[in-house]
């Protein structure tokens, strides 16, 4: 059933939920899969494969397997990255009863060492 031309759905992983096409087999577990996921490796257990065979060649281009994802129907959107805000380390704003706390502890100790 894993074929060159196979169309399949990913159910694992962050691209799970979306088709794709294998392009090439790279041995008995990883096949590389290419259409509405970034060209790369994948397990064969993270397939889903349909019943659906595009006519493509072993190593297809994305271009090649975009027409014949379009040519059954399904859209692929190309040259769309995703864009991630970069983490920042925020200080967590002080409330009240902080600055009541710290403020007391800075009385404490300015008060022993007048002694």
């Amino acid at each position: 059933m894993i074929e060159i031309g196979r169309l399949c759905v990913k159910i694992a992983g962050r691209d799970a939920g979306r088709n794709c096409v294998i392009v090439e087999a790279v041995d008995d577990n990883f096949v590389i899969v290419d259409g509405q996921v970034k060209r790369k490796r994948c397990n064969i257990d993270h397939l889903e494969p349909l019943q659906h065979r595009l006519p493509i060649a072993s190593g297809a281009s994305h271009e090649e397997v975009v027409r014949a994802l379009e040519a059954v129907g399904i859209d692929v959107i190309v040259g769309e990255k995703i864009v991630r805000k970069p983490k920042t380390n925020k200080a967590k704003p002080a409330t009240a009863a902080a600055e009541k706390a710290v403020s007391k502890r800075a009385q404490k100790k300015s008060a022993k060492s007048n002694q």
